[in-house]
């Protein structure tokens, strides 16, 4: 629940960012000074923002899962594991069926 409030959050402090940077550069085009720095409290807006999404959204992500061998042959035999398929000679087969 906390991840997801986050999220809205960070997609609210975003949208409002960029709404209020459009608003600036249109007022500074309003007045004929068409280049000037966003104001501190935007640029912060949108950092806050920034992180609050990154927060949730590794909040809201699923557990990892183990990547050691150890837990691969918890969930598999060793027939499955040592069948050496990539050594199997099928043309020999194939002779003494065709014959």
């Amino acid at each position: 629940m906390l991840e997801r409030l986050f999220l809205l959050l960070a997609t609210l402090f975003i949208l409002h960012a960029a709404f209020s940077t459009y608003d600036h550069l249109s007022h500074l085009k309003s007045i004929g000074k068409p280049e000037g720095a966003l104001p501190y409290d935007i640029i912060l807006e949108a950092v806050i923002g920034l992180a609050m999404g990154i927060l949730g959204a590794s909040l809201n992500a699923a557990p990892l899962k183990e990547v050691t061998w150890s837990s691969e042959m918890k969930t598999r035999s060793i027939d499955e594991m040592d069948a050496r398929l990539g050594f199997a000679n099928y043309i020999n087969r194939g002779r003494k069926f065709l014959s």
